[in-house]
């Protein structure tokens, strides 16, 4: 897992997620990122040079996929996370994935196109996700926002908080919901969330699990209690 260097939710939600599965391990190499914002100095944050050199600390440990677990193409694009999964395999022979790409799997996998967006972030951000989503096909008919650009911050969005987002989207009926950052802690809550409201909800450090695995053909159904997307439900 490529993780950002102020994050501080991914990698003890990543271990839960895998503590029932002892023939799996995650490993996690950081590069700077401290906040998230549409300037250019936070822009160049995601350059590739940082994170293929964070990647090829992993290839040391040769591990059989490399994921950014990060959702930073959510306001670049898709395609910054195609050219960095292809970067990635091309530099270290590895196979790769995202969190985002991902996400998109799931959703088209699962046939929806109108979903709610819960994050952390500021309003020209969230603007910048909703237009990407549109270039791929994905409506967003409903969102909520934080309002926050400190990335360390977004760990401190209280459970309570992300639970409320939630519950302010569902009336709207979406196909899903993208709780769409991963130092939010949305995981847990998700299975709980899911009953409540009858709604599927793909958090993205799961979504990153979920991208890992496919990559490598391993058993999705085998991840219990985080999401309908870990089963064909």
């Amino acid at each position: 897992m490529l993780t950002p260097s102020s994050n501080t939710v991914l990698e003890p939600v990543t271990t839960q997620m895998l503590k029932d599965l002892p023939d799996v391990t995650a490993h996690f190499s950081r590069f700077r990122v401290t906040a998230i914002g549409l300037d250019a100095a936070l822009l160049n944050q995601f350059d590739d040079r940082p994170m293929l050199a964070a990647a090829e600390l992993l290839a040391d440990a040769k591990v059989d996929v490399i994921v950014w677990n990060g959702t930073s193409a959510g306001w670049l694009g898709l395609d910054s996370d195609r050219r960095l999964c292809e970067r990635i395999t091309e530099v270290t022979g590895i196979k790769a994935s995202t969190s985002v790409l991902a996400l998109f799997d799931v959703m088209r996998l699962r046939e929806e196109s109108r979903i709610g967006l819960a994050s952390p972030y500021t309003s020209d951000v969230q603007a910048a996700i909703i237009k990407s989503f549109a270039n791929e096909g994905i409506e967003i008919i409903c969102e909520r926002h934080q309002g926050i650009r400190d990335n360390f911050s977004f760990s401190q969005v209280s459970p309570e908080t992300i639970a409320e987002m939630i519950a302010e989207l569902a009336p709207s009926q979406p196909d899903s919901i993208a709780v769409f950052c991963t130092n939010l802690a949305g995981a847990p809550l998700v299975d709980q969330l899911e009953k409540t409201y009858g709604i599927a909800i793909h958090d993205s450090v799961a979504t990153a699990i979920y991208g890992a695995m496919s990559a490598v053909g391993y058993d999705q159904a085998r991840v219990s209690g985080f999401g309908k997307m870990f089963s064909a439900a």
